[in-house]
């Protein structure tokens, strides 16, 4: 999987409120992971439903500014790679390579627009 985007996380303030709407919306499926304020969304309800993103608390975000919109993650084959470019073409790189257990390597910037995105290689040998 090269360049593609393979998650988005919406920032939330009220988890259950937040719940509730896309619930009632998008008929999603939530999956507790870790935290009792972040919650892995899924396209349904059924135990199949495929993991699409997450809702999370805003002090999950690396920036002081409140998020308006999808912080999105782009799939890469290497996140070392994709920070050097980040560094090398006008971003500003936020959160450096960060371990996700069984998930992977994941690194958080701000393009030259000032647009939160995150490169994440993909790794489930991660550890």
């Amino acid at each position: 999987m090269k360049n593609k985007l393979t998650h988005f996380a919406i920032h939330i303030d009220d988890i259950e409120r937040a719940k509730n709407f896309y619930d009632g919306v998008f008929d999603w499926g939530f999956n507790s992971y870790g935290q009792d304020d972040f919650l892995q969304i899924k396209s349904d309800k059924s135990e199949n439903g495929e993991l699409i993103g997450a809702m999370q608390s805003r002090k999950y975000s690396p920036v002081p500014e409140k998020i308006i919109g999808l912080e999105c993650s782009i799939g890469v084959e290497n996140i070392d790679d994709i920070i050097e470019k980040v560094k090398n073409n006008g971003g500003q790189v936020l959160m450096p390579k960060t371990l996700i257990p069984n998930v992977g390597w994941v690194a958080k910037f701000l393009d030259t627009e000032g647009n939160l995105i995150c490169g994440i290689q993909y790794s489930k040998a991660a550890m």
